[in-house]
């Protein structure tokens, strides 16, 4: 039988990780929202925490509300929000994953990850304009995920060091794309494929060096970094105290740089302080990559 109530956690996301253009996401241990769904006659939603002015509560503007529509399961939906909004973390991806990873569990639907991961990705359309699932796919899986057609591969590497910089800069995640070119060259395509490539390999060998030097993409990144001042600073920054490779996280203005477990705090402060001397107050999230969805109280 299912359950009539459930509080679940749902990490934030990156998307991208520089090689993998809306292919690769990872999951973070931090930032997260707290989502509570509760069996009702009608769908409601309640926001509280983080930007919470912010977000529409109509469920059919939500992310979170798309979802139980979709799946046809009439609940309360109260979400608890840490992750900042427009930030390249994932924040319209998390309730959407979070939503429809509780429905399954409380309705006992038993839907597979991959078919859950569709319906949240229709549910992180309304927000984004286009149904990607790489921020909902690592949100439900955990961890780093590859998504190529319907095909989704995960991966758990471990001890991977991850600062994550959110500066006080908005860049809507429509605008990113839209500044997208539509053509590259092969030579950019086979320098960014040769990344991927390698990425993945980093991964599987949780080797932090091998994805730090991966994380670089021609055309996308050159082109997004125009959207956050002080990029160059930033990554110099970075990459100066130690981190093995930086890039934007998502379609920014988040910056992510890869790096040990214990050179974390160093780099991120480096990181907040290039902000910083570029007039541009930030805040850092010191992580890793982590789990996915899972309930924590029911």
């Amino acid at each position: 039988m299912g359950k009539d109530y459930l509080k679940v956690r749902v990490p934030a996301t990156s998307a991208n990780l520089g090689a993998g253009f809306d292919v690769f996401g990872i999951a973070l241990e931090n930032p997260a929202d707290i989502i509570e769904v509760e069996k009702s006659d009608k769908t409601t939603i309640t926001v509280s925490g983080r930007d919470s002015q912010f977000v529409p509560v109509d469920p059919k503007k939500n992310t979170a509300g798309i979802v139980a529509s979709l799946l046809d399961k009439p609940v309360k939906i109260n979400i608890q929000r840490g992750i900042p909004l427009s930030s390249g973390l994932g924040s319209s991806a998390a309730p959407a994953a979070g939503v429809a990873f509780a429905l399954n569990e409380m309705f006992s639907l038993g839907l597979s990850k991959e078919e859950l991961v569709r319906i949240a990705a229709q549910g992180e359309k309304a927000a984004s304009g286009a149904a990607h699932a790489d921020n909902v796919a690592p949100a439900i899986y955990g961890g780093f995920v590859i998504v190529h057609k319907d095909r989704i591969i995960s991966l758990y590497p471990e001890n991977i060091g991850i600062v994550a910089v959110h500066p006080e800069i908005i860049v809507s995640t429509r605008a990113a794309r839209a500044i997208l070119p539509r053509k590259l060259t092969l030579a950019d395509i086979s320098f960014n494929t040769g990344n991927a490539a390698s990425m993945v390999v980093g991964m599987m060998k949780s080797d932090i060096k091998l994805i730090g030097e991966s994380m670089e993409n021609r055309v996308i990144e050159e082109v997004r970094s125009k959207l956050i001042k002080g990029y160059r600073q930033v990554k110099k920054s970075a990459l100066d105290s130690g981190a093995s490779g930086v890039t934007i996280s998502g379609s920014g203005p988040t910056m992510i740089a890869v790096c040990s477990m214990n050179e974390r705090e160093n780099i991120a402060k480096a990181m907040k302080q290039a902000f910083s001397d570029n007039h541009i107050r930030s805040e850092a999230f010191i992580t890793t990559i982590g789990n996915g969805a899972k309930i924590i109280e029911s």
